[in-house]
């Protein structure tokens, strides 16, 4: 009898650390999410809108309506740390998850919950590559219920490096790459949905959606190998501060830096708390 609770005791340490040895590419192909769908730790997080969701989303996804739960209010700010605590927990993650995102045809979206997770020390997550639906037919068994997983006692280990301040950010001009993550009539201050138009001093303009490619088929994340092309003239020597207008494309930005090889952060009340804040410096290259 011993010897056979030893045996067990065994087999459950080598399930544990099979487990955990599974790290999540931080771009999903989909044939990985097939792969390993039926793995019990795996985790899938749907942050399109509820009607979209109720219409249809992968069997055992959990919803979470990215402007419902990962930005608050007007701002558009992270919530409470209390606040994501139990989303995450409602969602069954835990230590041993394996989390997989999608949404729509933006992947900005979920890069803001990819983000989230990091900042929060949940870091084996990974973006599918490709938004709903964009993926052979049949791949995937498809459901309309909602599916309720076992709630967890979710603890985060907040990383402070991958999310800067408005102070940070200010103190890195001149100093830090700062990276502006909206389009560039929004850089150029032709744009804007603060009260005032540009963008922060020193600031350089990666727009978060030169990271992805879209065709008929839907939206894809570019290769690693092509991205590292676009941020070539980057330096990497030095620490990166990212934003954008609601800290979306940055989300994105973060993702993609972060995997090259950067020290990337994002500031996250981004351009709708800097630009409206009179007393902070801007410039606009509006002509």
């Amino acid at each position: 009898m011993q010897f056979i609770k030893v045996i067990i005791f065994i087999i459950f340490i080598v399930i544990n650390i099979q487990a955990k040895s599974i790290s999540v590419p931080v771009v999903v192909p989909v044939s990985w999410l097939e792969q390993h769908y039926n793995n019990p730790h795996l985790v899938i997080i749907d942050v399109r809108k509820e009607l979209l969701f109720k219409k249809g989303h992968l069997k055992k996804a959990i919803n979470m309506p990215v402007f419902r739960d990962l930005f608050v209010g007007k701002s558009l700010m992270m919530p409470k740390l209390s606040s994501l605590q139990e989303l995450f927990s409602k969602a069954g993650i835990d230590n041993k998850s394996m989390i997989v995102v999608y949404g729509n045809n933006q992947p900005i979206w979920s890069a803001r919950f990819y983000w989230i997770s990091e900042v929060l020390g949940q870091d084996n997550v990974g973006l599918l590559k490709v938004g709903y639906g964009n993926w052979k037919k049949g791949t995937f068994k498809i459901s309309t219920k909602t599916y309720h997983p076992k709630k967890t006692n979710f603890i985060p280990k907040v990383d402070s490096s991958k999310i800067s301040t408005k102070l940070q950010t200010f103190m890195a001009i001149g100093k830090s790459n700062i990276l502006d993550g909206r389009p560039k009539a929004y850089y150029d201050g032709k744009k804007s949905h603060a009260k005032r138009y540009g963008h922060i001093k020193s600031a350089l303009n990666y727009p978060g959606k030169s990271n992805y490619e879209v065709s008929k088929r839907g939206s894809e994340i570019k290769s690693f190998n092509k991205l590292e092309k676009l941020y070539k003239d980057l330096p990497k020597d030095k620490k990166v501060i990212l934003y954008c207008e609601d800290g979306a494309d940055a989300a994105l930005n973060f993702l993609v830096l972060q995997k090259l090889g950067y020290r990337a952060s994002v500031y996250d009340g981004s351009w709708l708390e800097w630009g409206n804040d009179l007393n902070l410096p801007i410039q606009t290259d509006k002509k």
